[in-house]
């Protein structure tokens, strides 16, 4: 039986360094999910492959509830000797700005990606895993959804939303071997933080560096692996010391 890790937004920036760690640590078969940039998931996949490990690519917009069912469902019928152990529900997208001056639509796209995004693949998996009695479920959250980050309030919501999901889940699926915690990185040195003054924001960090994004995917492959079966429900801070 081929046992598969799940990470959305798997192509870029910390989604690319998880999806790197659970082929070459773990093993997993790796399920990239994308939505537009095919280039960058196919680069994941050969990074994984060159390692010697094994990864496919699935383009959805995990926001959209009936594509995400439609290609998960695709994939399942395909691979019916295979099951998904391992949900890493990374996706998410930015809108920044003052919530006086916030659009409709600025705060509805965050929300559907994190929150809803996290419904609609989660809840595809759930009672498989449930079924097996094992899962390991790793909602990637934010330093944002933690302490709220002013001229981000939707997508402090949308992540502080997902952190009281991840402790009410853990309860609800504990006794069936499945566990469910979020990693919660600050600042982080990907695209998405590429415009941030970095020289300015070290100073209120206390470890005086913006963190890498393999060291957000260590902590994600342990959450990941046999070694933490009785961690669960926890939020977990990667952040340098940041207040949280």
């Amino acid at each position: 039986m081929k046992k598969c890790a799940l990470v959305t937004g798997g192509s870029r920036g910390i989604g690319k360094a998880i999806c790197i760690k659970l082929a070459k640590n773990l093993q997993y078969h790796i399920l990239i999910n994308y939505q537009s940039n095919k280039e960058a998931a196919l680069e994941t996949q050969r990074m994984i492959e060159n390692q010697g490990g094994s990864a496919e690519i699935l383009a959805f917009n995990v926001a959209d509830l009936e594509e995400t069912q439609q290609v998960l469902n695709q994939w399942k019928e395909a691979n019916n000797e295979a099951v998904v152990d391992v949900i890493v529900n990374n996706a998410g997208i930015t809108r920044d700005g003052l919530f006086m001056w916030m659009q409709p639509n600025d705060w509805k796209s965050v929300i559907d990606t994190s929150l809803n995004g996290f419904y609609n693949v989660t809840n595809f998996f759930i009672q498989d895993m449930l079924r097996n009695k094992y899962g390991r479920i790793i909602n990637m959250v934010s330093v944002s959804g933690v302490k709220g980050t002013p001229g981000q309030t939707n997508y402090s919501a949308a992540k502080g939303a997902l952190v009281a999901a991840t402790k009410a889940l853990a309860q609800e699926v504990a006794k069936r071997k499945v566990t469910v915690n979020a990693v919660a990185p600050g600042f982080i040195k990907t695209d998405m933080t590429a415009a941030l003054d970095e020289r300015e924001l070290i100073k209120i960090i206390p470890a005086n560096r913006f963190g890498e994004a393999e060291e957000v995917a260590d902590l994600v492959a342990f959450l990941a692996s046999d070694k933490s079966g009785y961690i669960t429900g926890e939020i977990i801070n990667i952040n340098g010391g940041i207040y949280s």
